[in-house]
């Protein structure tokens, strides 16, 4: 090649600059790119080949995304001993896609509950469906009714759950759930996106994975999308990792950079997420216009003592029926100062969302009311701002209502 000092304006604009090398990066780097070289085609074939470690193409693998991969691992099975593994994905549904496609095949059944998040339940129904592979929907806190069922449906190689639930914020006994599991070779699967692995780590009670939608608590800011698939063993890496390369449902390196971000502040934030969600609950269970509060560390709760075995806090999440059914409900929504109306969760302000005409707005009435997902329930998740605030806020939007 020509002497850089020599080459023209027009190619010189192309070429890349060699990289100032003037010490480390003190700041995790972005690694933007789609495509890796190599020094020569003897070293593209070792890499190709699996005879050498390296990078091939973004959606493969991506050195930003597989830094945020390994702590992502080494945080869900910390203390734990086991050597975890990590997939991230474009979004929480896409890693919910990805790993149910990656582990089941045609013939085979997914054991899941009644009260799951609307948008997994359509994925099951909807998609999945297509594929061959059967949905069975029951009460997962029933331990008498998963044996039965799981005894009944030979063809169930999946047992799917989410606790706390999505937005009734059932808990169940994860234990318990995947030592049946296992008892009928299935295997045991978790979202836990609600709680992240500081309040509740799965795998400590028999959980073969773990899943998140990375948008949400993981993240905190409300700035980028992504999902992740978190395998108890590397050996069961692969069949997952094949999956995600041949759909493209790959992360990315800004999205994963900005969810390392999120993660540097995780234990702060949930602390106050906690805290500040287990006062309003107390504030709302005694409001004489409520009807009704779901949060786990309510001793009224009806799986308390659940979420007190296996997790160290309560969360932020809480959902709550106004007297008064969908106009009160959401004539409260309108009338708060301090609350966003939108449709995520787990950022550092405070959200609202009216599940019966949003998240579960495809869900038949009759199977969600069944749940507890009524006309007057409201999702709150609770931020991290001065919790009297907040009070303050319900308290006038409350007294506003008729």
């Amino acid at each position: 090649m020509k002497d850089l000092d020599n080459l023209s304006l027009e190619t010189l604009c192309v070429k890349d600059s060699a990289v100032t090398e003037s010490g480390q990066s003190h700041v995790q780097p972005i690694h933007a790119t789609s495509a890796y070289t190599y020094k020569n085609i003897e070293d593209s074939i070792a890499v190709f080949n699996g005879d050498k470690e390296g990078y091939v193409y973004s959606r493969y693998a991506n050195p930003t995304i597989e830094t945020v991969e390994n702590k992502l691992a080494k945080l869900e099975s910390m203390n734990t001993n086991l050597d975890a593994t990590c997939i991230m994905t474009s979004s929480g549904l896409s890693a919910i896609s990805t790993f149910v496609l990656s582990q089941l095949e045609s013939g085979d059944a997914v054991l899941t509950q009644n009260d799951l998040y609307g948008g997994t339940t359509e994925i099951f129904k909807k998609i999945i469906s297509k594929y061959g592979i059967v949905t069975y929907a029951i009460d997962l806190s029933d331990s008498v009714l998963v044996e039965a069922t799981l005894k009944r449906y030979p063809a169930i190689k999946l047992v799917y759950c989410e606790t706390p639930s999505n937005p009734t914020l059932n808990c169940l006994e994860i234990e318990k759930l995947a030592k049946l599991s296992h008892e009928y070779e299935a295997i045991c699967a978790i979202d836990n996106t609600f709680s992240t692995f500081y309040l509740q780590q799965p795998f400590r009670h028999g959980v073969d994975f773990v899943l998140y939608s990375a948008t949400k608590f993981l993240n905190g800011h409300g700035n980028s999308i992504a999902g992740a698939i978190i395998a108890r063993d590397k050996s069961q890496r692969k069949q997952i990792w094949d999956t995600m390369k041949l759909l493209g449902t790959n992360s990315n390196p800004w999205d994963a950079w900005l969810l390392h971000n999120g993660l540097k502040t995780l234990s702060v934030r949930m602390d106050r997420h906690c805290s500040n969600a287990h006062k309003i609950a107390q504030y709302l269970e005694a409001h004489q216009k409520v009807n009704r509060v779901n949060y786990p560390g309510l001793q009224s709760h009806p799986a308390h003592k659940h979420a007190q075995k296996q997790m160290s806090q309560y969360g932020g999440m809480l959902s709550f029926e106004i007297d008064g059914g969908l106009e009160e409900g959401k004539a409260f929504m309108n009338n708060t100062q301090l609350c966003s109306i939108t449709a995520t969760l787990g950022n550092v302000d405070t959200l609202l969302l009216h599940p019966a005409t949003s998240s579960h707005l495809n869900i038949p009435k009759d199977v969600r009311v069944a749940s507890g997902i009524t006309d007057g329930l409201v999702r709150m998740s609770v931020g991290i701002e001065q919790v009297d605030d907040l009070i303050a806020d319900i308290s006038q939007s409350l007294s506003a209502l008729s």
